[in-house]
C-alpha cells in the first residue's frame, strides 16, 4: 500500500520537471547570435547591397561629378564625398532579417518558440542586433571604394566610427517597416515590396545634388524628408566636422523613423503572438 502511495506521489504533475524561463538578455543574445550564424548562409541578403550601391557611386560620380563641380561658387565642392552618404544609404536601408522570420512563419518554427518560456520581444530584437551588426559592417566596402576614390574623414577615425554607427542606426531604424509586414502578413512577397517605403525617402531628397540646387517643389519636399537631414548629418561628419546643429538635426530624424517603424514592429508582434 505504501509502495503504490509512492508511485502515485512521484507521478504527480507537481513533480514533473519544467523548462525554467531563461533571462531577457540570454534569449535576446541566443536569437542574435542565430541571425548572426544565419548571414553567411545566404550571400544573396548582402552581396546586392554592397554591389548595386558601389556601381551607382562610381556610375553617379562619372556622370555628374564634372557638371556639380563646373556651378560658379562650387570651385571646392567635392562630389565624390557628396556622393558617399548617398550610396551607404542606399546599401544599409531595408537590409533585415525579416524574409527570414517569414521563413520561421511558414514552416512553423516560429509557433514553437512561442510554446518554449522564451520571452516575446527578444524575438524581434535579437534579430534586429544582427541587422545592427550586418548593416555596420556592410557600410565598410563602400567607404573603402571612397578611399580608393579619393575621399578623407575632416574628422578622422572618431568620425569614421560615428559615420558607421549613424548608418548602422538608420538601418536599424528602417528595419521596423518589413519586420512589421512580415509579422502581419508572413508573406514574402509582401516583405519583397516593402523596400518601395523607400522610394520616396530616396529620390525626393539630396541623394543626387545639393539640397540648394533643387527646384522649388522638389526643395518644400526634401524638407520635411528625414532622409534629407540624416544625410546633411553625414556628410558634415565626412567633410566639414563636428557641427553638431546639423548632426543632431540626422541623429532626431533617425530617432522619428525609428519610433514609427518599431512601434508598427511591435504592434505587428503582439498581433502574431496573440493569434496563437
Amino acid at each position: 500500500m505504501t509502495a503504490t502511495t509512492d508511485l502515485s506521489d512521484s507521478a504527480r504533475p507537481a513533480d514533473v520537471i519544467r523548462a525554467r524561463p531563461s533571462g531577457f538578455l540570454s534569449d535576446l543574445f541566443t536569437i542574435a547570435g542565430r541571425g548572426l550564424r544565419s548571414i553567411p548562409r545566404e550571400p544573396e541578403v548582402f552581396i546586392p547591397a554592397i554591389f548595386i550601391p558601389a556601381f551607382f557611386f562610381i556610375v553617379n560620380i562619372g556622370a555628374l561629378q564634372d557638371l556639380t563641380e563646373a556651378i560658379p561658387g562650387n570651385s571646392d565642392f567635392d562630389y565624390r564625398a557628396f556622393q558617399m552618404p548617398t550610396a551607404i544609404i542606399f546599401a544599409v536601408t531595408g537590409i533585415s532579417r525579416a524574409p527570414g522570420l517569414v521563413t520561421d512563419i511558414q514552416t512553423g518554427y516560429f509557433d514553437r518558440l512561442l510554446l518554449t518560456p522564451t520571452r516575446r520581444v527578444p524575438l524581434l530584437l535579437g534579430l534586429q542586433i544582427a541587422d545592427f551588426v550586418l548593416v555596420c559592417a556592410l557600410t565598410i566596402p563602400v567607404i573603402i571604394l571612397g578611399f580608393i576614390l579619393g575621399v578623407g574623414f575632416e574628422t578622422g577615425i572618431l568620425g569614421f566610427v560615428f559615420f558607421v554607427l549613424m548608418a548602422g542606426l538608420w538601418g536599424l531604424a528602417f528595419t521596423g517597416f518589413p519586420y512589421a509586414i512580415a509579422l502581419k502578413t508572413g508573406n514574402p512577397a509582401a516583405v519583397a515590396t516593402s523596400f518601395i517605403l523607400f522610394f520616396p525617402f530616396a529620390f525626393l531628397t539630396s541623394s543626387t545634388v545639393p539640397f540648394e540646387r533643387m527646384t522649388g517643389w522638389l526643395q518644400t519636399i526634401a524638407r520635411f524628408n528625414p532622409l534629407t537631414y540624416i544625410l546633411d548629418a553625414m556628410r558634415v561628419v565626412l567633410s566639414d566636422g563636428w557641427e553638431w546643429a546639423t548632426i543632431g538635426k540626422g541623429l532626431l530624424a533617425i530617432g522619428i523613423v525609428f519610433v514609427i517603424s518599431q512601434s508598427l514592429a511591435m504592434a505587428a508582434l503582439r498581433g502574431r503572438v496573440n493569434q496563437e
